[in-house]
């Protein structure tokens, strides 16, 4: 950007930008362009990029030309529309989410931020159907979670390991079968759910409230009996959640977490030490599980598959938890059905994913060649 260009922020705020048309079929024609796109990359200096089955490849055609700064400017300006907060954030913390609809054909997660003083978009395709347990690879006994009538559910895993996947499989499970009140707050929105059985309200982030813990706070006076929260992200949030969880809703959440030890240490650091103990003892008492997950690539290199497992809490662990000895609550799991390794193992006995990678994502590998080396082959 030339030093007499008015900032960034105010070229997006006063921008008229390309059409929604022309944008529209640009992203149409790039979704055409491959199979199991996963995302979607405008950066100055590049042409337009896509994401399929891991692989970053660049549009090739004979109008398109690497994008300038003003190209990813005017592209973020007609993403991010009349959604000035989402203007706002981008100017104070150099990055912004929003949600952003292509009618009739996909749904994105958009990231635009700043770098060297220009705009990248970055968007995450969602699939237009919500996925179901089943079909995302899940062990079957995760419904159990879904027929909770309070308390708090965690889904936990690295970044892009399907969390936002399986809370909306989670809620579409309590829509298809439950007549109750849902409300989500999501940053930003992602999966649209209808109403089925349950009647669904969704939020999101800026556009329909400031913050998740005045989102929570508005929640408990909305009548709600499942609140789903995207995400955890810091102190605030976590207590409303967990205050929530305590007066009889049912929770959802997700936390950026390699497992359920971590996720719970997560959780516990947001507060200074005074105020650990009580926090682990309401926590304690809220908690009903953890889903810990990870996407694994395929053998046969189409995509990647969930291998997941489930810490449910009981006595023993709620002890464990209430005295800091969480971190001994794995050892209480390792023979469980829902074992990440015996997920793991299983999926390579079936061939669908090579040793090697199975090696490369089990936290314990000594255990997992113990339970392939001792499991009856298939």
């Amino acid at each position: 950007m030339s030093s007499g260009t008015a900032p960034l922020w105010v070229s997006l705020e006063e921008s008229n930008g390309s059409s929604s048309v022309a944008i529209n079929t640009l992203l149409a024609a790039m979704l055409g362009a491959h199979q199991q796109i996963s995302d979607l990359i405008f950066s100055p200096g590049r042409v337009p990029q896509l994401q399929s089955r891991g692989e970053l490849i660049p549009i090739q055609a004979p109008v398109i030309r690497p994008l300038t700064a003003d190209d990813t400017r005017r592209i973020a300006s007609e993403l991010i529309g009349a959604n000035k907060q989402a203007i706002s954030t981008l100017r104070e913390h150099g990055s912004c989410d929003v949600s952003y609809g292509l009618p009739g054909v996909a749904r994105f997660r958009v990231n635009v931020f700043i770098q060297r003083g220009s705009c990248v978009v970055v968007m995450r395709v969602i699939p237009t159907v919500v996925p179901s347990l089943t079909s995302l690879g899940l062990p079957p006994r995760l419904h159990e979670a879904a027929r909770l009538r309070d308390g708090m559910v965690l889904v936990t895993g690295p970044r892009n390991s399907g969390k936002s996947s399986t809370l909306a499989a989670l809620l579409d499970d309590i829509n298809e079968e439950r007549v109750c009140h849902v409300i989500t707050l999501e940053d930003p929105i992602e999966f649209l759910h209808n109403h089925k059985c349950a009647t669904v309200h969704q939020r999101e982030l800026h556009s329909d409230t400031p913050s998740f813990p005045l989102g929570l706070r508005a929640a408990m006076r909305q009548a709600p009996d499942v609140i789903l929260v995207s995400e955890l992200q810091e102190r605030d949030t976590v207590e409303m959640a967990i205050e929530a969880a305590e007066t009889g809703h049912l929770v959802f959440s997700s936390l950026n977490a390699p497992d359920a030890t971590k996720a719970i240490e997560r959780i516990v650091g947001f507060f200074s030490t005074p105020e650990q103990i009580g926090i682990r003892k309401r926590l304690a008492r809220s908690l009903r599980c953890v889903i810990s997950q990870k996407l694994l690539p395929r053998k046969n290199g189409n995509g990647r598959i969930a291998v997941a497992e489930v810490l449910t809490m009981d006595a023993q662990k709620r002890k464990q938890l209430e005295d800091n000895e969480y971190r001994e609550l794995p050892a209480a799991r390792t023979a469980s059905w829902d074992d990440m390794d015996s997920g793991i193992a299983e999926l390579v006995q079936a061939g669908v994913i090579d040793l090697d990678t199975a090696l490369l994502h089990t936290n314990n590998p000594e255990r997992l060649r113990f339970v392939l080396d001792t499991r009856p082959a298939k």
